[in-house]
């Protein structure tokens, strides 16, 4: 079951940023806040609530995360020699889901957390369900045979919406992708300006 509390697209509307670019975004229509009061007059944001706009825009972006979970590995890319907010975006983009999502085998962050928790991805050959598992650097990871004329693989595989980044090898007849590196803050193609910086402000002060 998923662990969706929200309409997933209803942080788009809350930022009034298109988050994963998609064309099928609310924001599109209406560019205003979701909810009785959306069209409300904005005031100006505190240092703390630019942070924590930041912080919840990271953490959206990579799907159900929950505040337990993206606190955990922010705590990891603390610990890890350099800057903690490049190892932060490093550790997110290792994720199962994210690699998969970002090899456009599957069109949304949120079909990529199902398509693994179901069983069609497997890493090195061994059948891997845990959208959270962590790739390594040389990684293979690939659709099993069964699952790759899923019409969701199909489909995505020929969306012009997003790019495949350098960091992964994607072999689209084989359906694999390759980890090549940890990406920094500049190869990751987000739709929109993330602010790690702010992210690690925010964790500092609270």
């Amino acid at each position: 079951m998923t662990k969706r509390t929200a309409a997933k697209y209803k942080i788009d509307r809350r930022m009034g940023e298109n988050i994963w670019g998609r064309a099928k975004s609310p924001v599109n229509r209406r560019e205003y806040g979701p909810g009785q009061h959306g069209q409300r007059r904005k005031n100006k944001l505190s240092d703390f609530g630019t942070q924590l706009r930041a912080k919840q825009k990271l953490k959206g972006y990579y799907g159900d995360l929950t505040e337990k979970q993206f606190r955990r590995i922010y705590a990891e890319a603390e610990r890890v020699k350099g800057d903690t907010g490049e190892n932060l975006i490093g550790l997110l983009e290792r994720r199962l889901d994210a690699v998969i999502y970002r090899a456009k085998f599957v069109p949304t962050i949120f079909a990529a957390r199902q398509f693994v928790n179901h069983g069609h991805v497997e890493v090195n050959g061994q059948r891997v369900n845990i959208a959270s598992y962590r790739v390594k650097e040389g990684d293979v990871i690939s659709i099993r045979e069964r699952s790759r004329q899923l019409a969701i693989v199909l489909e995505s595989v020929g969306l012009a919406e997003r790019d495949v980044p350098d960091y992964l090898e994607v072999d689209n007849n084989k359906m694999t992708a390759t980890f090549v590196r940890t990406p920094v803050l500049g190869d990751v193609p987000y739709a929109v300006q993330m602010e790690p910086n702010l992210v690690v402000e925010f964790y500092a002060k609270n």
